[in-house]
C-alpha cells in the first residue's frame, strides 16, 4: 500500500508492521459497543483479528488484564499477537460461536451450555482479579436507568423511583454477595464453539473488558436468558441444577438469583437496545426487544419476584411494533 494510504488509514499502518502484514481484509459484524472487527487471513490460510478500539481506548487496558488472567485460568482467551495505538492483532479463536453452531445443531444445545456452565465455574473457582468494580445491589439497581431514559422515558418518576427500590431489595434479598469474575455479555455470540479441541479449550471467550465483580449466578442469567436466542425451558431448568452442583449452592438460592439478575440484565437491555436504535442508527435491535420484554415477563413469574410484578407492570410497557 503507498505511504500516503498508510498515513490516512491508521489500521493499515499498524497491520503492515505486524505479524499479519499483507492478510486480506474482512469486516466482521459489530458488537454494540463502538469497536470494529476485521478478520485477516494470510495467503496460506491463517488467520487472525484486528480490534479497532480507537472509539473506545480505555476498553483496551482491562481486555488485556482480564484476557491474561483467563487464560491463567487455562481458559481460552485470544492471544495478543500485536498492540497498536488503540489497536490490537488477536489470534482467531474461529469462525463458529455458539448461536450459529446451535442453529445447525440444534440437538447438541444441551452439551454446549452444560460446556459454558462448566466454564464459569471454572471462572469463579479462582480469586478474582483486583481492582475490579462490584455489582452490589445498589449499583446493580441504578444501572436500569437506561430504561426510563430511552424505552420509557414517559414513566412517571415516583413510578420508576418506587421500580428502582423495589428491585435493589430483591437483589439484597436474593442476590447480595457481589464476590465473583464476571464477564458481563456471557452469552452465545461470544462464546466461539471449537468441536475439534478438547476440555476448556473447546469453548472460546469474547468480549469480557467490562468484567465486574457480581454474584456468582449474573453470568449464568446473561447465558441463559440470552437477548439474542431463545432458550428451552427444561435446557433453564437443567443448567440451573448444574451450575448448583458445581457451585456447592442449593438448586432454589440459583434459580432465585438468577431470576432477579435476570430481571435486572434485561430492565437495562430495554433501555440500551432502544438507545442503540435511536441515537446510534441501529434499528435492528428494535427487532430483539420482545425477546427481551418475554425474559422479563419470565423471571417475573419466578415466586420470589412476586412482589416486583405490579411495579415493573405500572412502570415498564411492553414492546409495541410502532
Amino acid at each position: 500500500m503507498p505511504d500516503a494510504a498508510l498515513h490516512l488509514d491508521p489500521c493499515a499502518a499498524f497491520l503492515a508492521a505486524s505479524p499479519a502484514a499483507g492478510w486480506a481484509r474482512a469486516a466482521l459484524a459489530g458488537d454494540a459497543s463502538g469497536r470494529r472487527y476485521e478478520r485477516l487471513t494470510a495467503p496460506d490460510g491463517r488467520t487472525a483479528i484486528l480490534m479497532d478500539a480507537r472509539a473506545e481506548p480505555t476498553s483496551l487496558a482491562p481486555f488485556l488484564r482480564i484476557g491474561g488472567h483467563l487464560r491463567d485460568l487455562g481458559l481460552r482467551a485470544p492471544e495478543v499477537l500485536a498492540q497498536g495505538e488503540g489497536l490490537l492483532l488477536l489470534e482467531d479463536l474461529g469462525p463458529t460461536h455458539m448461536a450459529a453452531w446451535l442453529a445447525q445443531h440444534p440437538g447438541e444445545a444441551p452439551f454446549l451450555y452444560s460446556a459454558a456452565v462448566e466454564i464459569l465455574a471454572r471462572i469463579q473457582s479462582a480469586p478474582p482479579p483486583d481492582g475490579l468494580v462490584a455489582l452490589t445491589p445498589t449499583r446493580a439497581a441504578g444501572m436500569i436507568a437506561p430504561l426510563f431514559e430511552h424505552y420509557a422515558p414517559g414513566t412517571d418518576p415516583r413510578l420508576a423511583a418506587d421500580l428502582t427500590g423495589r428491585l435493589r431489595e430483591a437483589l439484597e434479598a436474593l442476590a447480595p454477595e457481589a464476590t465473583v469474575l464476571s464477564l458481563r455479555d456471557y452469552h452465545a455470540e461470544n462464546l466461539v464453539w471449537r468441536p475439534e479441541r478438547e476440555d476448556t479449550d473447546r469453548l472460546g471467550l469474547l468480549d469480557f473488558q467490562d468484567a465486574v465483580l457480581a454474584p456468582p449466578e449474573y453470568d449464568l442469567a446473561s447465558l441463559l436468558r440470552d437477548a439474542r436466542r431463545d432458550t428451552d425451558p427444561d435446557l433453564r431448568a437443567s443448567m440451573i441444577r448444574r451450575f448448583a452442583d458445581l457451585s456447592g449452592r442449593s438448586e432454589a438460592r440459583v434459580a432465585s438469583a438468577a431470576a432477579v439478575l435476570g430481571l435486572q440484565r434485561n430492565l437495562r437491555i430495554l433501555g440500551i437496545f432502544a438507545r442503540l436504535a435511536r441515537d446510534r442508527g441501529k434499528p435492528g435491535y428494535l427487532a430483539l426487544l420482545p425477546r427481551v420484554w418475554a425474559h422479563v415477563e419470565g423471571d417475573l413469574a419466578h415466586p420470589a419476584l412476586r412482589g416486583l410484578d405490579a411495579a415493573v407492570r405500572a412502570a415498564v410497557p411492553p414492546p409495541v411494533p410502532a
